[in-house]
């Protein structure tokens, strides 16, 4: 499909910061002038999104990020996903009548684990003093940012929500009204907890590591735990199951965990390799992707070609088939991975791609000949509710509600001049997602909602477990040295947006040749297209067989053959699916791009 930009071509030899909000890469790039690296950055990112994008993530939420670090030339996994409490058992949920975990309030959450992964990533590879990098965000927080016309709305929509059923968020939402789109919102008692927290780090001493560890420690097993335990233990609120509920979570639960630091997941494509999550998280589904797709030629055929959206449509099916059956978090489930990212299985499941008709049933398949099993549909009378879903992705047909009051998902992507590169995803703590915590100032995230009360899934809900995130960073390598980092906003969605960034990449690289690819922000600004076949991962789990979704840029005869194909089609505003954005080191040069999609994404570098 013949491409064209939004955006200039970034190309450096210093650093280059690519995130969802302008404000958020001017802070990632200001701390790689200053002498920072690349996860100095990146956390300092990380923390001014907590603040400008609000409806999107929180310092209540989660994070997962792929990276590689130039000190030791290796690539790591950092796990900011928090567990459940020790108290969600399925007995617990059964005794207040709940099918499903609600996808807001308290019952929902799990340990707000960004935090910890922020930090735990400055522990091992960063050098800036914890100050420094919170410093922009407290600044935004305590002086005000620019409300995003979303951010408006979002509170808009929620505030009947906030002043009938959760006072504690209409003190810092709806005070005097909903915040006007560009006005200028404070967010003072985070900044007072953000400045507690360094206070009492810096009463360790002047060590950086001491400092950090404190810091950790004030987190959780501090006040902040404490001021978790308190408002879960106390007041019931009113949740999206339309009933009112206390939380489980306890202080304990956030002392007994911390971030860790794993290996990624590993597959290829065509000489790529390319590195994700474990399967705690969705990542491995891009691996089986790109492992299914490495046996169907997609080298002559154009991106905007029928043949090539419906065969990236079919792999997509039939990977999320096998994450509905067989991802979880692999210390409290038998997960088989590596026979899930095996190339004996993808030929076997490659056959079920059938080019002439799309297929309209969940198959998952059978790694190591173990038999499948899908968690049973919840009723539908399963309803919505505040904060429930994705927007990236939401519509009033689609899986998880309207876009009315659902939540997202932002993301970072930097890479500095010493080489090592950061792939992270924030999320969950949305403003729309639970009360604010009180002397807090910020909410509980609720990703709990994606285990299943049914027992016997590797996904069913266990006390210290961790949810299957949809959160999925992604890292490329060329040759064994990094070569791309990238990820989107998006839920279910993440890994079929980005699959379809890295094959334009992967093609476009391989097309260049010696001349060098230059195609990164044409890629991202390319007509974009996913399937909506299998359940969400989002209360109340739905999902539209055959359904698939293609921007109207797309050229009619390729939505009027797609349907020819038996696949659902559904077209949509041209700029409105996903908000991907990456970071390259290619050709001797330091490249970055962002989405124009949303109207807040940006690259900056030099």
């Amino acid at each position: 499909m013949p491409l064209t930009s939004t955006r200039p071509e970034l190309a450096g030899t210093f650093g280059m910061v690519a995130t969802t909000h302008w404000l958020a890469s001017q802070t990632g790039m200001s701390v790689l002038e200053r002498g920072g690296n690349a996860v100095d950055a990146a956390a300092a990112a990380g923390f001014v999104l907590q603040v400008v994008e609000p409806h999107l993530n929180g310092p209540g939420g989660d994070l997962p990020v792929v990276l590689w670090s130039a000190a030791d030339r290796r690539a790591h996994v950092v796990c900011g996903q928090g567990t459940a409490p020790a108290a969600a058992t399925p007995e617990a949920f059964a005794a207040l009548g709940l099918d499903a975990v609600p996808g807001t309030g308290p019952l929902a959450a799990t340990v707000p684990g960004a935090f910890g992964a922020w930090l735990r990533m400055l522990q091992q590879w960063g050098t800036w003093p914890l100050r420094d990098v919170l410093g922009p965000a407290i600044g935004y927080a305590r002086d005000g940012a620019p409300a995003l016309p979303r951010v408006a709305a979002t509170v808009a929509r929620m505030a009947p929500v906030f002043e009938a059923d959760w006072p504690t968020s209409a003190a810092v939402w709806t005070d005097g009204g909903a915040p006007a789109p560009w006005s200028r919102v404070r967010l003072t008692a985070l900044a007072d907890t953000y400045e507690r927290v360094l206070t009492e780090a810096e009463t360790a001493g002047g060590d950086r590591d001491a400092q950090l560890a404190a810091a950790l420690d004030a987190w959780y097993r501090g006040f902040v735990a404490e001021a978790v335990e308190e408002f879960c233990a106390g007041t019931p609120w009113r949740d999206s199951s339309g009933e009112r509920h206390a939380g489980l979570l306890r202080g304990s639960d956030l002392a007994g965990w911390e971030a860790t630091v794993e290996e990624p997941a590993r597959g290829s494509y065509r000489g790529v390799e390319v590195l994700k999550t474990g399967p705690w998280g969705q990542g491995p589904v891009m691996l089986q992707q790109l492992h299914l797709l490495d046996g169907l030629d997609l080298g002559d055929l154009d991106d905007g070609d029928p043949e090539w959206v419906h065969r990236v449509t079919e792999v997509s099916k039939l990977a999320f088939a096998d994450r509905e059956a067989w991802y979880g978090d692999p210390d409290h489930a038998d997960v088989p991975l590596a026979d899930l990212l095996s190339r004996a299985y993808a030929d076997e499941r490659r056959a079920l791609v059938d080019d002439a008709r799309a297929d309209l049933a969940l198959r998952p398949g059978s790694p190591g000949g173990r038999e499948p099993r899908l968690a049973r549909p919840l009723p539908a009378a399963a309803g919505e509710g505040a904060g429930v879903g994705e927007p990236t992705v939401a519509r009033e047909d689609a899986p998880g509600g309207s876009t009315a009051t659902t939540g997202d998902t932002c993301h970072v992507d930097v890479v500095d001049r010493w080489g090592t590169m950061v792939s992270a995803t924030p999320s969950g703590g949305w403003l729309q997602s639970s009360p604010v915590v009180p002397g807090l100032g910020f909410p509980l995230g609720t990703r709990a909602q994606m285990f299943w009360l049914e027992q016997g899934l590797p996904s069913s809900l266990r006390p210290g477990a961790r949810p299957r995130t949809t959160l999925s960073p992604s890292l490329a390598l060329r040759d064994g040295e990094p070569w791309l980092a990238f990820g989107t906003p998006g839920g279910d969605q993440q890994d079929q947006w980005s699959l379809v960034l890295l094959l334009r990449a992967v093609h476009g690289a391989e097309r260049a040749g010696a001349k060098g690819w230059t195609g990164l922000q044409q890629a991202l600004d390319a007509p974009m297209f996913h399937s909506e076949h299998a359940p969400s991962s989002f209360y109340p789990r739905g999902g539209l067989p055959g359904r698939l979704v293609l921007e109207d840029r797309f050229p009619a005869a390729v939505v009027t053959e797609l349907a020819r194909r038996g696949h659902d089609v559904e077209v949509v505003d041209g700029w409105s699916l996903g908000r991907t954005s990456a970071v390259a080191r290619d050709g001797g040069w330091l490249r970055a791009g962002a989405n124009a999609r949303g109207a807040q994404g940006y690259a900056v570098g030099r």
